[in-house]
């Protein structure tokens, strides 16, 4: 990676642990990739987005409390396009 390249950063959302946690690990091992937080259902993954502003957001589809259909129809911080 050049030293003006920005990293890329993802927010990882999936209900299954070992799931979440394998995939931000793999993600984890490009240099241009920084994972910048996981979230275990959609309504952490909307918290998280809003704080870390990632600009990648891997959500899974099926998920408890919110799925991934309503965090992407949620506004996201001034400025950013949708959550999705």
């Amino acid at each position: 990676m050049s030293p003006v390249s920005k990293k890329i950063k993802i927010l990882v959302a999936d209900d299954q642990r070992l799931v979440r946690d394998g995939i931000a690990s793999l993600l984890g091992l490009d240099e241009e990739i920084l994972v910048v937080g996981t979230a275990e259902n959609g309504k952490e993954a909307v918290a998280l987005a809003r704080q870390c502003r990632p600009d990648v957001c891997l959500l899974d589809i099926r998920m408890p409390v919110m799925d991934a259909f309503r965090p992407s129809s949620k506004s996201a911080p001034k400025g950013r396009p949708p959550i999705s």
